[in-house]
């Protein structure tokens, strides 16, 4: 998102760009998927002033804004990705963790079957299957 269109937002709530936000968006954008606290270690290198209160406050407004999104992809911390990524399933190794993202294209037999016979309609953006990624061992 360009810097005057997040500011233009920011200013319809009667809010203002600053420096940590745009570094927040930033890193959140470079990251990938990232847990607050990846997001708040990336923007250290560069601010260091910057608490994770703050790092907490400013991924939820972003969200409010519609700018980022978040999984529960572990126990932990939620994850969070750029909404101007295409809509994916995310796919999450229990062995090693990482993450990666599948076509909901693929899994679009489940999400019919789910609102035909359930009435259940599946949010794309917080769908995560966990398995073990074939680096770990899963099949070829």
């Amino acid at each position: 998102m360009a810097e005057s269109s997040l500011a233009e937002m920011l200013r319809s709530r009667g809010l203002r760009l600053t420096a940590q936000r745009q570094l927040i968006l930033e890193a959140v954008h470079d990251l990938g998927h990232a847990t607050p606290e990846q997001v708040h270690n990336a923007v250290r290198e560069v601010a260091a002033g910057i608490n994770i209160t703050t790092i907490y406050r400013t991924l939820e407004l972003l969200e409010e804004l519609g700018l980022v999104t978040h999984a529960h992809l572990s126990h932990g911390s939620p994850t969070y990705h750029s909404v101007t990524d295409d809509q994916h399933v995310h796919l999450v190794c229990r062995s090693c963790k990482a993450v990666s993202e599948m076509d909901p294209a693929l899994a679009e037999p489940l999400i019919t079957a789910l609102a035909n016979e359930r009435g259940f309609r599946v949010d794309i953006g917080h769908m995560a299957l966990f398995g073990t990624c074939r680096r770990c061992g899963g099949e070829p």
